[in-house]
């Protein structure tokens, strides 16, 4: 599908918040993604996969996660310098304002015309995935795709302890959880203690393990991987449209 972008603002706790909205040309509507960056906010890999994500017929809005500390349209540049500056960022916002912008962004989807009623998923990759995992929390959300999820398993999220590890059975949505197996952030005893958790609580889940790193499916790192990205890829378009009862793409019914 050809796809639209625009700008949408919204204040959260007095502070303006930018959405970046891609969606179908044609009109809907559609089921609406909460999609999280990592660190690094906008930039280019990550709207590029906001893109493609909105050409299989998603409404696709993705914030700008510290919009509390950072200028209006900032991009942090993913360098030496970039990295501390998105971990500082990161480590200084509060969980409950990580939750408070969830809740916005989520009302606002599900407020737009050309999404569909009960059609919400959430999407997100590194600090991301958490985001995503912690915002299916809320109860409208049907599907949650957490791309290496970082501090899940350890609490690590914004300046104080996340209890999303805790709170895993609160979950009504399903998940599909993306690791790499040489991810030095969520290693194997991490991925087994969410996995562990998400079974002890039945919560339905799916995880997917590919010989990568972390932050794989960014195309502009040394880390990347094309075909892994691809293979992933194909996995979460399958996720989202049985999730949502839509039809499954040609080529995506293995």
């Amino acid at each position: 599908m050809q796809i639209k972008r625009r700008e949408v603002g919204l204040t959260v706790d007095d502070s303006l918040m930018r959405l970046y909205v891609v969606e179908p040309n044609q009109p809907g509507p559609y089921p609406g993604i909460l999609f999280y960056s990592d660190i690094y906010q906008l930039g280019g890999p990550i709207l590029r996969l906001a893109d493609r994500l909105a050409g299989y017929g998603y409404v696709v809005a993705a914030p700008e996660i510290f919009h509390r500390l950072e200028p209006l349209g900032t991009v942090i540049e993913p360098n030496d310098l970039g990295r501390l500056r998105g971990n500082d960022a990161a480590g200084r916002t509060e969980v409950a304002h990580y939750d408070a912008d969830a809740t916005a962004a989520l009302d606002w989807l599900q407020g737009s015309d050309a999404v569909a009623p009960g059609q919400l998923g959430t999407l997100g990759f590194c600090i991301g995935g958490h985001l995503a995992c912690r915002a299916a929390l809320n109860p409208g959300v049907k599907a949650a795709v957490c791309c290496y999820p970082t501090g899940i398993h350890s609490g690590k999220l914004g300046k104080d302890q996340a209890n999303t590890l805790e709170r895993l059975g609160d979950l009504k949505a399903r998940l599909l959880l993306i690791f790499g197996d040489q991810d030095p952030h969520v290693p194997a005893e991490g991925r087994d203690t969410i996995l562990s958790a998400l079974a002890v609580a039945k919560v339905e889940h799916k995880p997917l393990i590919y010989p990568a790193n972390h932050t794989f499916m960014r195309d502009d790192g040394y880390r990347y991987d094309p075909a892994a990205t691809d293979a992933a890829w194909a996995e979460v378009i399958r996720f989202l449209a049985r999730s949502f009862g839509t039809a499954v793409p040609p080529g995506s019914n293995s």
